[in-house]
Order: C-alpha cells, then sequence, then structure tokens
C-alpha cells in the first residue's frame, strides 16, 4: 500500500465507524472513472464490473449526465418540496409511466433504504396493522425500519422493530428446504409456506409483504418466475399489500424486464427503486397506485428528496438508458456473461451455483462436493480480481457469494475481458 494509502487509512479509522465495510485487505481509493474503468489514487485502473453497488448504471463522465448536473449545479442545488420543481415533477411523469402501477403516483427520497422506510410506512398505515410479511435472505436497508425486515443477520444489528416480521420461503432456491424441488413444485411449496405463515403465525390483518425479485446483498439469490405472482394472488385474498424492492434490480438491469417483478406476472402494489437512476447521486424514490400514496393524514414533506440536482441528473440517466436501449443491452451482454461464468465454474470444484439474470450475476462457493460454504475463495476472489485489474463485490449470508453486475453500458468486448480476468483469479483463489 503506498504512504498516500497508508494515511488515508489510518484517519478513516480515527473518524469513521468500526462497522462501516472496506474491501481489500488494502482499500483503494477511487478518484476518477470513464466509461466503465475506474483508476485509484496510485494510477491503478480498473475495469468495474459492481458499479458502486449497482449505482453507475451507465458508467463514468457520460456527457449528457456530466452537462445537466453542470448546468443545473451553475443554477440552483436544492429548494425543497415547499416549492414546485420541474425537473422532480417531469421525472416522476417519466417514472410513473414506466412503473406499471395503476394511477401511479411518486414520491422522492435520497437512498434505497428511505425509500424502503416510506414504502412500508404507507402499507402499514393504508392497512392499518404493523404486521409486516418479508423474505429470508433481504436486505432492505439500514434504517430502524428496514432492517427490521431484512432477512439477513449479518445486516441487522439490532432486534428493535416497529413491526412484527415473519419470513417466508423462496427468494434463494439454492439453501431453501425445497432447493429438491424445481419450477411449479417449488413455487406450490413456498405458497403453502406462506398460506401456514398467515394461519398459524399472525394475528388479524397483515399490513404488505415486502420482497426483492432478486436478492441483493443476499447474493443475486434468483426465484423461479411467477413465485410473486403465486404469492400476490394468496395476498390479495387477505388484502395484503405487495411491495416490490426493484432498488438493485430495476432499469432493466435483469434484461428481460426493465423490472423484475415483471417476470412474476405481478403488479405491485408498491414500488421502490434507487440506486441506478441517479447514475451516483442520492435519489431514490417509491411509486404506489394513488389510493395507497394518498392515505396519509398527517402533514409530510422532504427537504431532500427530489432535489433540483438529483432529478436533473436523474432524467438525464433515465433517457440515457432508453434512448440506447440499454435494457437490450443488458440482455444481450448478460447471456455472454452468464455462459462465460457457467463455463468458468465447469472447471472448478468450488462453485455452487451460478446464478442470476442479465448483468446481475452471482458465483456461489462451496467445500467441494458439499453445499457448505467456502468463504475463503469468495475473498481471495475478490482479492486476485482487484490485483488482476477487475473490480467485483461480495454477498450472502455465508460471505461466500462474489457479485458481477457491471454497468450497463458494457460492451461485449469488456465482458470477454472481465471473464477472462475471473478465469485467472479463480484459479489463482482456488490455489490458496
Amino acid at each position: 500500500m503506498s504512504l498516500r494509502n497508508e494515511s488515508l487509512l489510518a484517519r478513516h479509522r480515527a473518524v469513521m465507524p468500526s462497522w462501516l465495510t472496506l474491501y481489500y485487505k488494502e482499500p483503494i481509493s477511487l478518484v476518477s472513472g470513464e466509461g466503465r474503468r475506474v483508476r485509484d489514487t496510485n494510477g491503478n485502473e480498473y475495469l468495474d464490473f459492481f458499479a458502486g453497488i449497482l449505482t453507475n448504471m451507465v458508467g463514468y463522465n457520460v456527457p449528457e449526465v456530466v452537462e445537466a448536473i453542470r448546468d443545473q449545479a451553475g443554477k440552483m442545488l436544492h429548494t425543497s418540496t415547499l416549492y414546485l420543481i420541474e425537473s422532480q415533477v417531469e421525472l416522476a411523469e417519466e417514472i410513473a409511466a414506466l412503473s406499471g402501477v395503476p394511477d401511479a403516483r411518486v414520491f422522492f427520497t435520497t437512498s434505497g433504504s428511505e425509500a424502503n422506510d416510506a414504502a412500508l410506512m404507507l402499507a402499514t398505515t393504508y392497512r392499518r396493522s404493523n404486521q409486516v410479511l418479508a423474505m429470508r435472505y433481504s436486505y432492505h436497508g439500514r434504517s430502524m425500519s428496514t432492517v427490521p425486515v431484512t432477512g439477513h443477520s449479518n445486516w441487522s444489528p439490532s432486534s428493535l422493530s416497529p413491526f412484527v416480521v415473519n419470513y417466508v420461503q423462496g427468494s434463494y432456491p439454492f439453501r431453501s428446504p425445497f432447493a429438491h424441488l424445481k419450477g411449479e413444485a417449488y413455487i406450490e411449496a413456498c405458497v403453502n409456506d406462506l398460506k401456514e405463515i398467515l394461519d398459524v403465525a399472525t394475528a388479524g390483518d397483515v399490513a404488505c409483504l415486502i420482497a426483492e425479485p432478486i436478492t441483493g446483498v443476499g447474493g443475486f439469490g434468483t426465484p423461479p418466475d411467477g413465485l410473486f405472482g403465486a404469492f400476490q394472488r394468496t395476498l390479495k385474498e387477505r388484502g395484503i399489500l405487495f411491495i416490490s424492492d426493484e432498488v438493485q434490480t430495476g432499469w432493466g438491469r435483469t434484461g428481460e424486464n426493465f423490472w423484475d417483478y415483471e417476470a412474476h406476472g405481478v403488479t405491485p402494489d408498491i414500488l421502490t427503486f434507487a440506486k441506478g437512476i441517479g447514475n451516483g447521486l442520492a435519489i431514490g424514490g417509491v411509486v404506489a397506485r394513488a389510493e395507497v400514496m394518498n392515505c396519509f393524514k398527517a402533514n409530510a414533506l422532504s427537504t431532500f428528496g427530489g432535489n433540483p440536482l438529483a432529478t436533473r441528473g436523474a432524467l438525464a440517466t433515465l433517457r440515457h438508458v432508453k434512448k440506447r436501449d440499454l435494457q437490450r443491452n443488458a440482455l444481450e451482454r448478460g447471456r455472454e456473461l452468464r455462459e462465460g461464468l457457467e463455463k468458468i465454474a465447469s472447471t472448478s470444484d468450488t462453485v455452487g451455483e451460478v446464478r442470476g439474470k442479465g448483468l446481475m450475476q452471482a458465483l456461489e462457493f462451496v467445500e467441494p462436493g458439499t453445499k457448505r460454504p467456502k468463504a475463503a475463495v469468495s475473498l481471495a476472489l475478490l482479492e486476485e480480481t482487484r490485483a488482476r485489474g477487475l473490480l467485483i463485490g461480495r454477498g450472502g449470508l455465508y460471505g461466500n457469494t462474489n457479485r458481477i453486475a457491471p454497468p450497463l453500458t458494457v460492451t461485449a468486448d469488456e465482458v470477454r475481458e472481465g471473464l477472462g480476468i475471473l478465469d485467472a483469479a479463480l484459479r489463482a483463489a482456488e490455489r490458496r
């Protein structure tokens, strides 16, 4: 590690929380980027296959996005929701039209945690119940309302909760007790689990089920298409709302659909978004049908949510996605990435599963011949890829999964380059 990085790390440790995760034995500081490549303070260049945790959706230094931000910054950064904001209304109109939610209303926040917090407040207020269903292995944020619905103990620092929460099976087939079942049989078993929870573990009305169509921090667990549609049929019988957390899966990242809830034959009552829409700016939000969104009787506002700077940047990002049909690119490059990962996995005895959709793929590592997690390989792969100029992520309850999610603008040549690095890095990681 350079003296400059050693000094920065020491300063970080002196003033930042000990629980703030840093990647790598020798953490790096990224200072610039172009396209899908970033550079650190030492001048090292990396191909970015994690996109700032799936946030730098269209890459770095994109002219249209940079110009929109620069133009707005020269005019006004902030006003608050007490005043009309043209770019906020314009962005809300475009998102509402894309959402698939009927008679949609949009509320902007500054993060995915805040978006899910608002969604849960809407659902519990509308239903007049604090009973909530969530998925095992899920992650919905770090606030006092989203931690309790996060089915992932590594990200749950407190048991305090404003809700009574029950966790449902289904998001992570690889480690499900129903793993021996496939397709419709798996879905039926999960629906029966949901029905049993409703029958034995709840009292009176339940507010909602909140679910990620593909788990994020949980390691890109990918349930079979149709699962949440089957869930919703049971939920509707009891008036229970369905919240689709699209913070990581939205904006076409999964390739086949703009929102991954569409793969399940379901229309959510509430949809949440964040990350990619800002391409690095702090913006998130909630979409809900008007009856649900307008259920608050108390006053409400957002000081920073949907501010002029964030919404101008988000509009430029969204239009970049649509103009260049980046959903199609995610589908095509995602297929190439998946094929390459499966080829790499076929020569490894530690890859337990390759999973995901589009440009949201994962490798889970296990002890050979078992499903016992092998986190050491995942950690070694993180280090070996960085050493070779590739940035990827980690995840999963047991820390044994690597997440691979490049910007939606990634090219076929860059996919091949990344796969070549991953292949060599995995061989080295397995030798450690």
